[in-house]
């Protein structure tokens, strides 16, 4: 018997959803509100192969959802609530708690404020946004699918810290690792596709958020980020790693609190803060090449320093597998920016990767040449579909 399931994920001032028909894994209806909390909000949904879109008011995540819902009512994609059965919702961190998604209660939610404080912009909007989903669709089974979930499989000696023992028995201060769907579903399509290729994996998830996943026989062995998703990779606006202890030399030399550095590091660095004009690969490459523009070197410079970085992460992970059959590009920027892809793979002829530039420019499924011992992929990633398959399994639907 199918079931309706949705998935949905909740930003600070945004709502991304999908609407499947389950068992089949049919999308019904997807969509997302920006700008939640604005009198300018905007809301887009596909239905049938129609774009809609439309601005006005949406004052808060409560208001989203029964706009979402009284929508689906209005289209009758549902005839009434009840007839959604299950509802999936990403969650940044469980951190040491769940290694698997799991039926959402009271304790549950308690759990998930409590790790607030390892995931201050996510886990608040992510409970916010389950109460807004309970008090509308209080019959709906709600399962909690975590970013680090995927991540449990990680070696001890991949996820410590060179600190004190301690910290990480008392505090769980390790690797968490992050973008745990997006991740896993690589890893579940690449062996469907290759299966003669799917031993070891580098799933690189390069988004305005990015992480690199090293996968051994569709297990997580590391991901790029760490205790929380400000570690690895240059961001859009997160630095990334850096040297701990610039932290109290800003403070120390600029006058800076402990709150404007965490916010520096995570909504001004990255490419925003390197270039010092966007977050966007896209606003950068236009001009990276264009010597008339002044920006250009700044530009470039972010590009190259982002690639680099990427370069440097599937460098270290094929050490990690003791090589690489598959090197997955996924999310926006790896699904479509063949610049990025370019630029990192540029010095991987060691790993016997060659890219053919004609198949790069089109964002085709695989970009190597016919000598290239390693594949590259590109594969659109879909953690809605990993939340709505979660929701059935953990529900029992």
């Amino acid at each position: 018997m199918s079931k309706k399931v949705m998935a949905i994920n909740f930003g600070s001032s945004s709502l991304k959803f999908k609407l499947y028909e389950m068992p089949t894994e049919t999308v019904m209806v997807e969509g997302a509100i920006e700008q939640v909390g604005k009198d300018d909000a905007i809301f887009s949904y596909d239905y049938q192969g129609k774009k809609h879109e439309m601005v006005q008011p949406v004052a808060d995540h409560d208001v989203a959802v029964h706009l979402v819902l009284d929508t689906l009512l209005a289209e009758h994609v549902i005839a009434n609530y009840n007839e959604i059965a299950g509802v999936g919702h990403r969650i940044s961190n469980g951190g040491r708690y769940y290694s698997d998604a799991t039926l959402i209660d009271a304790d549950v939610e308690k759990r998930i404020d409590q790790l607030s404080v390892l995931s201050p912009l996510h886990n608040p909007v992510n409970l916010i946004g389950i109460k807004a989903v309970t008090a509308s669709l209080p019959d709906a089974k709600e399962v909690a699918v975590f970013d680090t979930a995927y991540h449990h499989t990680m070696p001890v000696v991949d996820k410590i810290y060179g600190i004190p023992y301690k910290y990480y028995e008392k505090d769980g201060i390790r690797r968490y690792g992050f973008h745990g769907p997006s991740h896993q579903y690589i890893a579940l399509k690449t062996a469907e596709l290759f299966p003669n290729n799917s031993q070891r994996i580098i799933s690189c998830h390069i988004g305005n958020g990015a992480s690199i996943t090293a996968i051994k026989d569709g297990k997580s062995v590391v991901n790029s980020m760490g205790f929380t998703p400000l570690a690895g990779l240059v961001m859009g606006t997160r630095s990334g790693d850096v040297d701990p202890q610039i932290i109290p030399y800003l403070e120390q030399q600029e006058g800076m609190s402990a709150q404007d550095v965490k916010d520096m590091l995570n909504k001004e660095s990255g490419l925003l803060g390197l270039s010092g004009i966007s977050n966007d690969v896209r606003d950068l490459a236009k001009i990276a090449g264009d010597e008339a523009d002044e920006r250009h070197e700044r530009a470039d410079l972010a590009l190259k320093v982002f690639a680099h970085q990427i370069q440097f992460y599937i460098g270290a992970y094929a050490a990690e597998l003791n090589g690489v059959d598959s090197i997955v590009f996924t999310a926006g920027v790896g699904e479509h920016s063949a610049l990025v892809r370019q630029l990192a793979c540029q010095n991987l002829g060691y790993l016997g990767v060659k890219i053919d530039t004609a198949k790069n420019a089109a964002n085709a499924l695989s970009i190597e040449t016919a000598d290239s011992t390693t594949k590259v992929l590109v594969i659109p990633t879909d953690e809605e579909l990993m939340i709505a398959r979660d929701v059935v399994r953990v529900a029992q639907l």
